[in-house]
């Protein structure tokens, strides 16, 4: 596959890997890509074609097209970016509108050194918040490092750090508050759980996804 792959064509393979996953051997019929893009089976027919020209599928005719091996691994990718970006907008920013449409959006934008940062942010999520599994084909999980900027609940036992940011407001602000978790207070992982100022708190991992932290 040497040509790179376009924004428009990341539709295409993101729907091809969403019907491989569903039945990896099967053929996939053009009729059921066009119904599900929205789009004529002509124009759906041609972005195939176009596709294995890349060397990213095979059309068998007749009976329908399979992803190549390296079809599987881009289109596992562009799949990956765009659960990602549902896990960000949802823990994260705690975004209310069309939180699939948003993430189609942006994962178009992430590079592959922003999606590794993003990926660590959020603690290596193997799921979205509808419990999808988040495709894992390459992914590089880096250990836990000094300054390492990282959401509570990715927290090693045996590790603490500084709280950095609050991604909440209003009442679960005040809560955390009252629990001693405000910007600069160092909390520590043990075996028990988490500890603030020598105190044991417990907060869930909702919650916990929402606070940064500084590795120590």
């Amino acid at each position: 596959m040497s040509e790179p792959i376009k924004e428009f064509e990341e539709m295409y393979l993101k729907t091809l890997y969403e019907f491989y996953v569903e039945e990896p051997q099967q053929p996939i019929r053009n009729s059921r890509i066009a119904e599900a893009l929205g789009v004529s089976q002509a124009a759906s027919s041609e972005m195939v074609q176009r596709l294995a020209g890349k060397g990213i599928l095979y059309h068998i005719p007749y009976r329908g097209s399979t992803l190549t091996e390296a079809g599987v691994e881009a289109a596992a990718r562009i799949k990956r970016r765009e659960c990602l970006m549902e896990v960000f907008l949802i823990r994260m920013i705690d975004y209310r509108g069309d939180v699939k449409a948003a993430a189609c959006r942006l994962e178009h934008a992430l590079t592959d050194d922003l999606e590794s940062a993003i990926d660590r942010l959020l603690g290596y999520p193997e799921s979205t918040p509808e419990g999808e599994k988040i495709p894992d084909v390459s992914r590089q999980i880096e250990p836990i490092t000094n300054t390492m900027l990282i959401p509570l609940h990715a927290l090693p036992v045996g590790m603490s750090g500084d709280v950095e940011l609050l991604v909440l407001e209003g009442a679960d602000i005040r809560t955390l508050e009252g629990l001693g978790i405000v910007a600069g207070s160092t909390i520590h992982s043990t075996d028990e759980g988490l500890t603030v100022n020598g105190h044991g708190i417990q907060i869930t991992p909702a919650l916990a996804a929402r606070i940064l932290i500084r590795t120590l």
